[in-house]
């Protein structure tokens, strides 16, 4: 696995042994059919940054793989078992594993939620996310969003509301100025960094919009670092279109683990334009390396930003605004204080929070 779910379940692992617990981690061997990944690859080459022991045994369309992995959770005694489930495509093996797991043992079933029902819609989709949620104990969600989802599927599920902690995985070894000059990148530039795959729903087109609003008023760079899950064309022709070749410089590729921290030293904002979310581990990200988000109103997103003390939040799919937030940001003098205000803000997205969530559900 890789990208945020891989580093998620890392930094899980990592804090529930730290509490004492017996942990072990099965993970996928395939996640996806080759026809359905839109990506270049679904191998992650970049360095571990915290190796963790897993077992590389469930393949998502693959029932053998799942009978393995009932034997492997009854062999370990499992008091619980923690799924990440974000999206339907898995709920059959997750639905199997956890039917059976029931059946046969006393372990009890976890699902931790970042998304019911995925940002792209599918017919399939809710009978999908009906079976994958039906043999489930206890539930965790990470924005109001998803609890609404959930309650919508299992109107009496049990479900803790928990925030995505901060992702802490990534080193800070980058200063400021020796990541501006990788990028060409000026001291003086004002730069702003959209960060991630690329989907549709995430609004890149907004931002690219609101770049020729703000250049009207001020100078400043766009760093967009991500591999394109929607079509790259029309991105490009959308900057060519508006003239902005000069301004937005385009890292189409999968970021690895050890340059994340390159990208977020060189940006003094971080925007996430986003037409529908949930919740987003890219301002966690930014929380980590303690830069503001400017990011719009949409799903979990702003229950995660103190407007004016962390960032800002403006409507979605509204260029004009989203452009006036970047000059605003830029303007205010003092922007040492976002840091100072995100150092004492990203405290409440610990993951000894979650660990302790965790643990009072199993009592």
């Amino acid at each position: 696995m890789r990208g945020g779910i891989a580093h998620y379940i890392s930094l899980l692992y990592k804090v529930l042994v730290k509490h004492g617990h017996e942990v072990k981690i099965i993970s996928f061997k395939r996640q996806y059919p080759s026809i359905f990944f839109p990506g270049k690859t679904q191998q992650d080459l970049s360095k571990e940054i915290e190796p963790i022991p897993s077992e590389p045994m469930l393949d998502s369309i693959g029932p053998l793989s799942w009978i393995r992995t009932i034997l492997a959770i009854h062999r370990f005694k499992a008091n619980l078992v923690i799924f990440k489930y974000w999206m339907p495509f898995f709920a059959p093996c997750y639905a199997v594993i956890s039917f059976f797991t029931r059946l046969f043992t006393i372990t009890k079933i976890m699902y931790i939620c970042d998304n019911i029902i995925p940002h792209e819609h599918r017919i399939e989709d809710r009978l999908l996310t009906s079976i994958g949620l039906w043999n489930v104990h206890y539930f965790i969600v990470q924005s109001s969003t998803v609890k609404n989802d959930l309650l919508y599927f299992r109107p009496n599920a049990i479900y803790r509301e928990v925030p995505h902690p901060v992702y802490e995985i990534f080193s800070n070894q980058y200063t400021r100025d020796h990541a501006r000059k990788h990028f060409h990148f000026k001291s003086k530039d004002k730069v702003i960094l959209f960060f991630g795959y690329i989907r549709k729903y995430k609004g890149l087109h907004y931002l690219i919009e609101a770049m020729s609003i703000v250049l009207h008023q001020m100078d400043v760079r766009l760093l967009i670092a991500g591999e394109f899950y929607d079509d790259r064309e029309n991105y490009l022709q959308q900057i060519q279109r508006l003239g902005l070749e000069e301004a937005v410089s385009v890292i189409d590729d999968y970021i690895p683990n050890e340059e994340v921290g390159l990208y977020y030293s060189a940006a003094d904002v971080i925007v996430l334009p986003y037409i529908s979310a949930t919740q987003s581990g890219i301002i966690q990200i930014a929380y980590n390396y303690e830069k503001p988000v400017i990011t719009t109103n949409v799903g979990g997103l702003p229950e995660v930003v103190a407007e004016g003390k962390t960032g800002f939040i403006v409507p979605s799919k509204n260029a004009e605004a989203l452009a006036q937030a970047i000059v605003k940001f830029f303007k205010i003098k003092n922007k040492q204080k976002f840091a100072e205000n995100i150092k004492e803000y990203k405290k409440q997205f610990s993951w000894d929070r979650m660990a302790v969530e965790i643990e009072e559900f199993c009592k």
